[in-house]
């Protein structure tokens, strides 16, 4: 087991690590920038290091920075968390190359998983189903117009190597391919360094459910259910759930079996999440996978029981998998809000001081933040300050909790997005459950008589 692990993040997720590993006796060391010295996971952690100034790319980002404060503390492995350096294989070669553990998947899977095209290519490979589209990022415009027309319109592009709604376009007609294109080229190179993109169907009515798997070293494979991801802006998620409402345990079984063996035989090992595309008529199609524990993992958490920052530490410490597929159960039903810093209209980032505070609590509701009273929201990070999360033993009834628990947040000195979820949450369509990717932006289209009038 290891004594010592940094961790190379910030926020909620550097805490939740922080409170697995006091959990397991393993000390901490917490890296943070400048604009962090007065944040939670500094003071909780046994060790702190400073490693830079504000800007992501002077600290969480900087390689350099975070491996010396690795070897200057002594510590056996580094937990990224999600974002910053979580997927990035480079990051994970250096630390094998420093003989320090990178508490995640091997530099060869994060490559592979990494870069989108070839994760379609890899994962129909081994068997799972595929969207129509390029097996290969597309070279030139020509080839592009090409692929759309034999896929049918209407198609959406991709960043390769994206991630966050950010290198995408959906493009509806030929006439809007070329431009769309270049815009999610020059998005992509901007956010990524790879401008490199790919085209695929696009599903018009889709669900975004995603499947959570753990893998050890010795090719033991489980997956702990679904999550149903679907109620997204601009491709990025603001509500999660586990189950899903479409979701039967014949399907869960047909499409968990399916996961695992590709997990096998990929030779993954760690947790992970394999994205899929679901149309109106339940089919599943692959989209993408995420190679690091994800934001939404407490929905998880709730409805299996498994403390999933625990495993990935056990799992990297060259742990056997504690669980037997035939022994996890999905129990009640679980519901995830993220609270952003933004404006709940033009959704805007609202950074500044929290000037009150209080988070709800009561049976069934967990509250993962970073946040306090009078804590100064730095403008350099992403917007997420908390994560409210429920579990009931019915979906109706985590809705109730969730209504409560999101009418008893108060956050005051800045602007979140805590109207927008109520408003999401009590939506009649979404406690129906029939909830969609683009749900968001039809749920605010102003009525058809209006458009008539105007």
């Amino acid at each position: 087991m290891f004594k010592k692990i940094l961790i190379a993040n910030r926020g909620e997720i550097a805490l939740r690590i922080i409170c697995a590993c006091k959990e397991l006796g393993i000390r901490t060391v917490a890296v943070f920038s400048e604009a962090d010295r007065h944040a939670l996971h500094v003071r909780f952690a046994d060790e702190a290091i400073c490693i830079g100034p504000p800007k992501s790319a002077d600290s969480y980002l900087n390689i350099p920075s975070v491996i010396a404060a690795a070897e200057v503390s002594n510590v056996d492995a580094i937990h990224p968390g999600y974002g910053f350096l979580s997927e990035s294989a480079y990051f994970a070669e250096v630390c094998e190359a420093s003989s320090i553990k990178f508490i995640g998947p091997s530099s060869e899977a994060i490559r592979m998983m990494g870069d989108k095209a070839r994760a379609r290519s890899e994962m129909g490979r081994v068997g799972l189903p595929l969207l129509p589209g390029s097996s290969d990022a597309v070279h030139d415009e020509k080839e592009a117009v090409t692929t759309a027309d034999a896929i049918g319109y209407p198609v959406i592009i991709k960043a390769v190597a994206g991630g966050g709604g950010r290198g995408m376009r959906v493009v509806q007609e030929k006439s809007e391919l070329i431009n769309a294109l270049r815009t999610a080229q020059a998005e992509a190179a901007g956010a990524f360094g790879v401008p490199d993109c790919y085209i695929e169907k696009y599903i018009e009515r889709a669900r975004h459910i995603e499947f959570q798997v753990m893998a050890d070293e010795y090719g033991n494979v489980v997956h702990l259910g679904e999550r149903e991801c679907s109620i997204q802006r601009r491709h990025q998620k603001l509500i999660e759930e586990s189950p899903s409402v479409i979701m039967t345990e014949e399907l869960r079984n047909q499409i968990g079996t399916r996961v695992v063996r590709a997990m096998q035989e990929a030779g993954y090992s760690s947790v992970g999440t394999l994205e899929f595309l679901v149309d109106e008529k339940s089919q599943f199609y692959f989209m993408e996978m995420n190679t690091r524990i994800q934001v939404e993992h407490p929905v998880t958490e709730l409805v299996t029981g498994i403390d999933l920052i625990r495993e990935q530490i056990l799992i990297a410490s060259g742990e056997r998998l504690r669980h037997r597929q035939d022994d996890l159960r999905i129990v009640g039903h679980a519901l995830e809000c993220r609270i952003n810093a933004e404006d709940p209209v033009t959704h805007r980032p609202s950074p500044g001081k929290i000037t009150s505070w209080h988070a709800p609590g009561g049976p069934g509701v967990r509250v993962d933040t970073a946040a306090y009273a009078e804590y100064v929201i730095p403008p350099f990070y992403d917007s997420l300050i908390a994560k409210l999360v429920v579990h009931s033993p019915t979906r109706i009834e985590a809705i109730r909790r969730m209504e409560r628990a999101l009418d008893m947040f108060v956050v005051e000195g800045v602007r979140t997005s805590i109207p927008l979820q109520r408003r999401i949450i009590s939506h009649p369509e979404f406690q129906a459950g029939n909830i969609y990717t683009r749900f968001l932006e039809n749920m605010n289209a102003p009525p058809v008589h209006a458009v008539e009038m105007a």
